[in-house]
């Protein structure tokens, strides 16, 4: 199953997707992370590997991806990947895209058009998760990143613009037919979640995080994420059981 986390900047799309794809991974499941946000530079810390080499580098870099990119065609899976760009602890693997590093080099552009051929391509067999962490917004729906996904994940935060643009990317979600589910992050309060569900389609929101200082201190001195935090052990079961049944369909 491949899994897009999206939602606005600071929004904790990276918080969860490190803690996600560990809990995944304690229950046997090889997952692989996908760091495609071009101005992160902390996922790899919170998984507990080191930072790996740019996949755009494989192809030559950032200046022919656009050429590269329309030359991948064959199908990839998770033993294809070239070693000298992935960094990996136990079961969880960590690919990034591409980083921004100098002053005027242009935008991101080639990089989700890398990341938007690579999700349609890759193929997973049983047992296998890949987890997309997106930059902040909807940009990447612009480059179809999404099309090649299975489910996208919207994480949501104490804010109005989160609200507004978890629905506008419900929207997006519709438009090339995947399913988009919700999650409430840093939520301190009873009223604080009682305004937000009300504010959204309620249906949609498959966990609740709550406000947690042992992750807000373990980010902040970038260490490896080693707690059990509640609503992630809730997305995994969600994700496990509707893997489940696309098989039992296929």
């Amino acid at each position: 199953m491949k899994i897009l986390v999206c939602g606005k900047g600071g929004c904790g799309k990276s918080t969860v997707v490190a803690l996600l794809a560990k809990e995944l991974a304690t229950r046997k499941n090889k997952v692989l992370v996908i760091d495609n946000d071009e101005s992160n530079i902390g996922l790899h810390s919170r998984l507990g590997v080191g930072k790996p080499d740019d996949f755009m580098n494989y192809f030559g870099g950032k200046k022919v991806l656009f050429d590269k990119t329309k030359e991948m065609s064959n199908v990839w899976t998770l033993d294809d990947l070239p070693r000298d760009y992935l960094t990996e602890k136990g079961n969880i693997q960590l690919l990034s895209m591409g980083k921004i590093y100098e002053f005027g080099e242009g935008c991101a552009c080639p990089i989700n058009a890398l990341s938007s051929k690579f999700l349609e391509i890759v193929d997973l067999r049983d047992g296998e998760f890949l987890i997309a962490d997106t930059d902040a917004g909807i940009e990447h729906f612009g480059r179809g990143v999404e099309k090649g996904v299975d489910i996208l994940l919207v994480i949501i935060d104490p804010s109005r613009e989160s609200i507004l643009l978890a629905k506008k990317i419900s929207g997006l979600g519709q438009q090339v037919d995947k399913p988009v589910y919700y999650i409430l992050n840093r939520i301190s309060d009873q009223e604080m979640q009682d305004i937000i569900m009300n504010s959204i389609d309620r249906e949609k929101v498959i966990a609740i995080i709550p406000e947690n200082k042992e992750i807000f201190m373990s980010g902040l001195a970038g260490n490896e994420f080693n707690m059990d935090v509640e609503g992630i052990k809730e997305i995994a079961d969600m994700l496990e059981s509707r893997k489940k049944a696309e098989v039992k369909l296929e």
